[in-house]
């Protein structure tokens, strides 16, 4: 796979906590020059991106993030600013605590407040794989799939691990066909994000693939 082609499906993301407004403005930059599918940045800085890229990268941000424990109506509020904000996308935590008391109906509600409250913006909903079961991956799929969101995600890359080339393939063979695959956390080479595309996923959550690009050109 040609590098532009992966490029292209590339969500160029910082969300480090002490990210400054300059750092994403070269972020923005770099997503322009190399046809990136978006950044994906902290929500306070959205209504500046959004100005300063003039319409030629998607925006993309995180909700309840990193941790998903936000109560849903929290969520749906930061969702709803956001788009106000001029959010393209929005990248949702679900609260894991909740799957891990089996609390299906209420993991599936905080998602569907989400969703009511970003209808006609692309919903990427983040499971943190690495926290769950085999078991609860599968149900989470199905979950997804009923939600009306576009995306099921790996990862916030904030907990204690990344997007693995298992959870990928599961994914994307348990979820409807309609609901495509973000990996996200851990991405580090284009053999990484040639076997994350190899196994389903439509975007990669990554800011090292812009940065190999960047050396290959100096």
């Amino acid at each position: 796979m040609e590098l532009k082609d992966i490029l292209s499906r590339c969500d160029h993301t910082l969300l480090r906590v002490d990210s400054t407004e300059a750092e994403i403005k070269t972020l923005c930059d770099q997503g322009i020059r190399y046809n990136c599918a978006s950044v994906c940045i902290p929500p306070c800085f959205v209504k500046m991106a959004k100005e300063y890229v003039a319409g030629k990268l998607r925006i993309c941000t995180v909700i309840g993030f990193p941790n998903g424990y936000n109560t849903p109506a929290v969520k749906a509020f930061e969702a709803a600013e956001a788009i106000r904000d001029g959010a393209d996308e929005i990248d949702m935590v679900i609260n894991v605590g909740l799957v891990k008391d089996g609390k299906w109906d209420a993991v599936a509600a905080d998602i569907a407040a989400v969703r009511a409250a970003s209808r006609g913006t692309l919903l990427k909903v983040i499971i943190e794989t690495c926290l769950l079961t085999e078991e609860e991956k599968v149900r989470l799929c199905r979950i997804v799939s009923e939600s009306g969101a576009e995306y099921i995600k790996t990862s916030t890359g904030f907990s204690t691990g990344g997007a693995t080339r298992e959870d990928v393939k599961l994914m994307r063979d348990n979820c409807d066909a309609n609901v495509k695959v973000k990996a996200a956390g851990g991405i580090k080479t284009l053999e990484d994000a040639e076997d994350m595309i190899a196994l389903g996923a439509d975007r990669l959550g990554t800011s090292r693939i812009v940065k190999l690009a960047m050396a290959q050109e100096a």
